[in-house]
């Protein structure tokens, strides 16, 4: 059954410092760059709130994550529970299985297994892991992604995590290749569907190719400046999505102008009368 969900993203406005990993050349290593924001909201406070506005679930993107500490990530998993909201899919928003510098691919595996560490001990279902930025075209590089991310998957089992790719980068930009890469993992890996990330004539087919593969879609709708959204293109998405069997989490994805929990709340009324 489907169910309403909100991803960090959609309040990044709100939640303080943003905490981006790099990859430093010439160090070759990982470092973390943060980019300084006023804190409204603390990600401990966010389950309550959310659960308080209707929310079932919420996607934590790691540049939200103040600390990776074991006792941070222990209380956040104490919030999660205390407000009754399921912690679905910490999104990691770093990393390249397709690089073609077997070092740096290296590095990043190491770095996404501790960030599958963290997810389980906050409590999270799911880690999105992204399959590439390699583009589409290119199978080798496709089959050296379904590769590591099996490799992390069979990391990520005995912690209760499952791994999740989604249609995000070069990569994934095409169905046939979301598809390809879900086979090439014996099915084991899960998907996300972004709506805004599908392109041109063929984007409702590939949405509707992939959403019934997915834990979740991404609920994300074209904004004009006032931050209204465009309903009839918005519709054809969630349309695609009705004709398939998808019963996962609609997640609401705002980043127009205002408050963004007023934006939120007119992409929830759009996804509402598509809820099971």
């Amino acid at each position: 059954m489907s169910y309403l969900s909100v991803s960090t993203w959609s309040l990044h406005r709100l939640l303080g410092p943003l905490h981006w990993t790099i990859w430093d050349e010439e160090t070759r290593s990982h470092r973390t760059v943060a980019k300084e924001q006023p804190l409204e909201l603390s990600l401990l406070e966010l389950p309550k709130i959310a659960s308080e506005r209707g929310y079932k679930a919420i996607e934590v993107c790691h540049f939200h994550f103040p600390s990776t500490e074991r006792d941070y990530l222990e209380q956040l998993r104490a919030a999660f529970e205390q407000a009754d909201i399921s912690l679905d899919t910490l999104l990691l928003d770093y990393g390249d299985l397709t690089a073609e510098d077997e070092g740096r691919v290296k590095e990043d595996l190491g770095l996404m297994k501790r960030w599958i560490e963290a997810a389980s001990f906050c409590g999270a279902k799911q880690i999105r892991i992204v399959a590439g930025e390699a583009e589409p075209t290119n199978q080798a590089a496709l089959v050296r992604s379904a590769a590591s991310l099996l490799e992390l998957i069979r990391f990520a089992e005995p912690l209760g995590v499952r791994v999740v790719t989604e249609n995000f980068k070069p990569l994934t930009s095409i169905a046939t290749n979301v598809a390809a890469l879900y086979d090439q993992c014996e099915g084991k890996l899960g998907l996300i569907t972004d709506f805004g990330n599908y392109k041109g004539a063929g984007k409702y087919g590939e949405i509707a190719q992939t959403a019934p593969l997915s834990v979740s879609v991404h609920a994300k709708a074209n904004y004009d400046e006032q931050g209204i959204p465009d309903v009839e293109e918005f519709s054809q998405c969630l349309e695609a999505v009705k004709g398939t069997n998808f019963d996962g989490a609609y997640v609401l994805i705002y980043d127009g102008p205002g408050d963004m929990w007023e934006g939120l709340e007119r992409v929830k009324e759009l996804v509402q009368p598509y809820l099971d």
